[in-house]
C-alpha cells in the first residue's frame, strides 16, 4: 500500500492553520494539522515533501527519515511543521486502515483520561496572522462565556472560581507579556512587577490554594528580567514558569533554573528528539513540554517522552492551536506513562474547534479523554472545502 495523494486546506478565517490529508491507494485518508506559517508550510508540502512521499509506503518512522532535511535547516520552521502534519496524518491513516484508535497504535493506554489545565485564552486569541503579540490577543467582542484572557487581566479571582466549578484546578496566564513587548524583554520595573502580580493575588484571594497557577512567559525575557519576575510571583506559589527566556542554547536556561524557586517548563519552540535530548541532558528543565504540530509529530513525541522518562521527568503536551493537534495530543497523553497534564483552551474546545471538526476530545470534571473511533477519532467538516475562503491544493501521484 502506497501514498496516492496529499491534499491541503487553508481558510482565510483561520490564516495560521493548515490541514493536510494523506491519501492511500484505496482512498483512505489520514488527517494532519499544523499552526503558524500556513502558506509556507503548504508550499513545502506540495513542492518539496510531495515528490518524496508519493508512491511510498505510509509508515511513520520511515517517512520521518525520508523527510529529514539535508542542509540549510534547523528548529521548528516550515519543514518541521510540515513533517509534523504529515506524521500525524500517517498515524491517523494507520488507525483508519486497521480499525484502531491512535492511543492503541502508540502502544496502549496508561490511563483512561488525563488531568487538564486551562490556558486562559479567548475566542479570538491568535486568530490573525500577526504572530504572538498583544495586538493579536483578540480582546473585546466576547463570543461566549469563556473570554478567559480578558478575565485573567481584569478579574482573575472570578475566573479561577469559574474554572473550579468545572473541575479545572490548574490555569495558565501571561500578564507580563505586554511589558516585554514594550522593552524588548531586557528589564522590568517595580511598578510593572506589582501590576503583573495582580492576577496572582486575586486568584489566591478568591480560591486560596485550590488552584495551581502556571506562568507563561513566551520566551520574551532576558535572564535577569525573568529572574526578577520569578521572584516577584514567588509568594503566590506559582506551579511552573514556562519558556522564561529564548532558548538559543541550554546553559542559560539551566543557570536560571538553579536561581529561581519555581519549576521550569520548556519548550514548544524545540523540534525533534535531538534538541529535547540536549535540553534534558543540560538539566535545564523540570517538565518537558512539546507540541505535536511543531516537534515532528507523534513519532518524535513518543521518542521525546521516552528520553524524558529515562531521566524521571514528566511531559506536558502543549496545545493552544487547532482541533486536530489537540485530539492527537489527548491520544498521546493517555498513552505516555509520564504524561503529567494536558493543556486545553476551553474557549477553543467549546468554541471555534466545533466549527472545524465533527467530534473532539471528551471533557468531564477536569479530565480529558481522546475522541472515540479509529485513528484520531475525528474528521474535518466536509463543508469546509466548499467555503468561499477555502484554499484547496492537491498533489496526486
Amino acid at each position: 500500500m502506497t501514498i496516492k495523494a496529499i491534499e491541503t486546506l487553508r481558510l482565510d478565517e483561520f490564516p495560521n492553520l493548515l490541514w493536510l490529508y494523506v491519501e492511500d491507494e484505496d482512498g483512505v485518508k489520514g488527517l494532519g494539522e499544523t499552526f503558524f506559517g500556513a502558506q509556507a508550510v503548504e508550499a513545502y508540502l506540495h513542492e518539496t515533501a510531495a515528490p518524496l512521499l508519493l508512491g511510498q509506503s505510509p509508515d511513520p518512522d520511515s517517512i520521518r527519515v525520508l523527510l529529514r532535511p539535508y542542509v540549510g535547516h534547523q528548529a521548528a520552521g516550515a519543514e518541521v511543521r510540515g513533517a509534523s502534519a504529515i506524521d500525524i496524518a500517517l498515524w491517523d491513516l494507520w488507525g483508519k486502515r486497521t480499525g484502531q484508535p491512535l492511543w492503541k497504535l502508540l502502544g496502549g493506554r496508561a490511563r483512561e483520561a488525563v488531568r487538564t489545565y486551562n490556558t486562559c485564552a479567548g475566542y479570538q486569541y491568535v486568530r490573525s496572522d500577526k504572530g504572538q503579540v498583544p495586538e493579536n490577543w483578540g480582546l473585546g467582542g466576547a463570543e461566549g462565556p469563556y473570554e478567559d484572557l480578558d478575565a485573567f487581566l481584569t478579574d482573575a479571582g472570578a475566573l479561577a472560581e469559574s474554572l473550579l466549578s468545572e473541575g479545572i484546578s490548574a490555569m495558565k496566564i501571561w500578564p507580563f507579556d505586554t511589558y516585554a513587548h514594550a522593552t524588548n524583554g531586557m528589564a522590568i520595573t517595580p511598578e510593572q512587577l506589582a501590576e503583573g502580580c495582580e492576577p496572582f493575588r486575586k486568584i489566591r484571594a478568591a480560591v486560596g490554594d485550590h488552584m495551581q497557577i502556571m506562568l507563561e512567559m513566551h520566551s520574551l525575557w532576558s535572564a535577569p528580567a525573568a529572574a526578577d519576575i520569578a521572584q516577584a510571583v514567588a509568594p503566590y506559589d506559582v506551579f511552573w514558569v514556562e519558556d522564561p527566556i529564548q532558548i538559543s542554547g541550554f546553559s542559560a536556561l539551566a543557570d536560571l533554573r538553579r536561581r529561581i524557586p519555581q519549576k521550569i517548563t520548556a519548550s514548544e519552540t524545540l523540534a525533534g528528539r535531538r534538541q529535547f535530548y540536549e535540553l534534558i541532558a543540560a538539566d535545564a528543565v523540570d517538565i518537558v513540554m512539546l507540541d505535536l504540530g511543531w516537534c515532528g509529530g507523534l513519532t518524535e513525541a513518543k521518542a521525546i517522552a521516552s528520553i524524558a522518562e529515562a531521566r524521571a521527568l514528566p511531559v506536558a503536551p502543549h496545545d493552544c492551536t487547532g482541533p486536530v493537534v489537540f485530539a492527537a495530543s489527548c491520544h498521546f497523553s493517555v498513552h505516555a506513562p509520564n504524561a503529567m497534564i494536558q493543556e486545553r483552551v476551553r474557549a477553543f474546545h467549546t468554541g471555534w474547534h466545533t466549527e472545524i471538526v465533527e467530534a473532539g476530545p471528551v471533557f468531564e470534571d477536569g479530565m480529558i479523554a481522546p475522541p472515540a473511533g479509529d485513528g484520531l477519532g475525528l474528521a474535518l467538516r466536509p463543508d469546509l472545502f466548499e467555503r468561499a475562503d477555502a484554499h484547496v491544493r492537491r498533489s496526486p501521484a
